[in-house]
């Protein structure tokens, strides 16, 4: 078997990709499961089930709306106009791209997420502006919005696919490793937000890794994962480590 033989003063480069070509675009378009769907952002259509979604109460004195929003620099808004205007300066954003996530059972919106820093000639993007009500968080179909939006970039031909949250959030730091996503790091002092320091935790999926992720999370979405009171038999947590 022949060698390829390399000048002696060769510098060690990345793997060819003869074949890459960029990906393709997000659009505005409907992404369709069975528990949830995401709708392009529309203040006209969503706004009033949304407000509605942002202002529940949670579980408990510390979870409260505003609360909520601690790692996005606060509530963005006090009332439904002031709602109603902030969803349309983001109904008209192209990257972040926005995204309503609707409850299929009860055709609510009940969340967002986006599309954003958008990169098709890399094949990179990221996940992000992320907002689960309390009538969403820990339900099947959060997670299916999140499984529809992870297929539909890497189906757009994208190679990375990116989670930042801030480095002291938690809750998005065990949620991007329960979908599959690996840590890469903290970037210190990457922005201020709020008037306050902002480290941020990175978290990438590659397009080689997609298809052993989408079959776990495809796994526990099963209707035979859940018994008759809706409770899951295998956690999701646990089929990724495994």
């Amino acid at each position: 078997m022949s060698t390829v033989t390399q000048p002696a003063d060769a510098r060690p480069l990345g793997a060819a990709l003869p074949e890459w070509q960029p990906a393709s675009r997000p659009q505005r378009a409907p992404l369709l499961g069975e528990r949830a769907r995401l709708e392009p952002l529309s203040a006209e259509r969503h706004g009033s089930s949304l407000f509605a979604a942002f202002v529940l109460p949670g579980e408990g004195p510390h979870d409260t709306p505003q609360a909520r929003w601690a790692y996005s620099g606060g509530l963005p808004f006090s009332d439904t106009e002031q709602c109603h205007a902030w969803l349309v300066a983001r109904a008209r954003s192209e990257d972040p791209l926005f995204f309503v996530i609707v409850a299929a059972e009860s055709g609510r919106a009940l969340g967002l997420a986006s599309y954003l820093n958008i990169v098709p000639e890399h094949g990179s993007i990221e996940v992000g502006h992320i907002h689960f009500t309390p009538a969403l968080r820990r339900t099947p179909a959060a997670t299916e919005a999140m499984l529809l939006m992870m297929r539909h970039a890497f189906a757009l031909g994208y190679r990375r696919y990116e989670w930042k949250c801030d480095a002291l959030n938690a809750a998005s730091r065990r949620a991007a490793k329960r979908l599959g996503f690996r840590f890469e790091g903290i970037f210190r002092q990457h922005r201020v937000v709020g008037g306050r320091n902002r480290d941020t935790a990175w978290f990438s999926l590659l397009d080689g890794e997609w298809p052993v992720v989408e079959a776990q999370l495809e796994r526990w979405l099963a209707s035979n994962n859940f018994d008759d009171e809706g409770r899951q038999r295998s956690s999701l947590s646990a089929l990724m480590s495994a």
